[in-house]
């Protein structure tokens, strides 16, 4: 575990997140750092040490990364190794994401001595009244601690408790948008290669979901949907980025609904960009959300895209506007809504380029200079 002195004379910034996978609020912090600014030293430390697939990217960006070395939420052992990286790399602001990290995370901070204790600032990406019973617990008898409390949603902020609600700072964290925009200039050659690889025949519609093998995150909804929408002659092939619990049983019911062929688990990637270039509709169907990084990149990449009107996505996809928006819940309204774009090209063009303008409002550098600026005015405060 690499640990820095405190020789820099810019303010030191530790960000701590549960894990570095392939989740959203993860590659939310990829660009993150990727667009800060100057005046502010940043380091990253994660907790559980088999969750490490954005450690790469992290490392590229320029960035110190902390294995804190945890196997489980379990094994705290990890607080130890937190505090001593913070009382030697002589942090000013510990900044954490996710709320198990936060709650403990701020326990660290409390035994350290008062002068070597960095200010805390939190961001919550998800609903606060979703987090585990314990979790939820510690957040909020410790959440008071904190200098600055960001949400990325209106949604999460709503959901915390109402006591929270005037300090909550709502900043659409985005994506980095770059990435995302090179689709639109890919050349044809990418999306054949791409459908080439998926097994994708000529005239076949492409429905990508990227979204971790969860229960909140509608698999249920959209394996019944899927099932309804190739039961209609609909020439129709699903795939789906991610990892979780799930699997299993996913791979079981899609072979129960007679979807072999149509319905393919691609498990953890890390070429979202490449998929999309060859997706022809982004689909989530989540019971939950905050607000969905997966989504803003679809968007940002130029697709239509098939959602459920849950946590912040009404805020920014307007039914019949960027995409289709149906309520949580409902395979046979999302089978309706995948039937309809994939029929209609026009549809799905007019969907496409409404998509990326409003994803001209999901600017990540934006997010950061509001973030670095809450940043400022604590210290300067302290």
């Amino acid at each position: 575990m690499p640990v820095t002195g405190a020789s820099s004379r810019r303010p030191r910034v530790l960000l701590l997140i549960k894990g570095l996978g392939l989740g959203g609020a993860e590659r939310l912090l990829v660009d993150v750092v990727s667009h800060r600014g100057h005046e502010f030293d940043y380091e990253v430390a994660y907790v559980l040490s088999g969750q490490n697939a954005l450690v790469p990217a992290m490392r590229a960006a320029g960035v110190v990364v902390h294995d804190l070395g945890a196997s489980g939420s379990t094994d705290v052992r990890w607080m130890l190794r937190l505090r001593h990286l913070l009382a030697v790399g002589r942090f000013d602001i510990l900044h954490s994401h996710l709320p198990y990290s936060a709650a403990m995370g701020r326990l660290v901070a409390l035994s350290m001595p008062r002068r070597w204790r960095p200010a805390l600032v939190y961001t919550e990406h998800s609903l606060w009244n979703k987090a585990a019973i314990v979790t939820k617990a510690l957040n909020g008898t410790t959440v008071a601690l904190d200098s600055a409390l960001f949400v990325v949603s209106t949604a999460a902020r709503d959901a915390l408790p109402a006591r929270l609600h005037a300090r909550a700072q709502v900043v659409v964290h985005g994506v980095d948008r770059a990435r995302f925009a090179v689709v639109e200039d890919a050349d044809r050659s990418l999306r054949t290669a791409v459908r080439g690889e998926l097994g994708v025949l000529e005239g076949e519609i492409l429905a990508l979901t990227v979204a971790n093998l969860r229960a909140e995150k509608g698999y249920d909804v959209l394996l019944e949907a899927a099932r309804l929408t190739v039961a209609q002659g609909v020439p129709a092939r699903f795939v789906s980025v991610g990892r979780g619990p799930l699997e299993g049983s996913l791979r079981r019911a899609a072979d129960a609904a007679g979807l072999d062929g149509r319905f393919e688990l691609l498990g953890p990637r890390t070429d979202i960009v490449r998929l999309m270039a060859g997706a022809d509709v982004f689909v989530l169907p989540s019971h939950q959300e905050g607000l969905p990084v997966a989504l803003m990149e679809a968007m940002s990449a130029g697709l239509p895209v098939v959602v459920t009107a849950v946590g912040g996505v009404p805020g920014i996809v307007t039914d019949g506007v960027e995409g289709l928006v149906v309520p949580p819940g409902r395979p046979e309204l999302l089978a309706q809504a995948l039937v309809l774009v994939a029929s209609d090209q026009p549809l799905r063009a007019r969907l496409a380029v409404a998509a990326r303008v409003r994803s001209e409002d999901f600017d990540v550098a934006r997010a950061v200079s509001v973030i670095e600026a809450a940043y400022a005015k604590i210290l300067e405060e302290r």
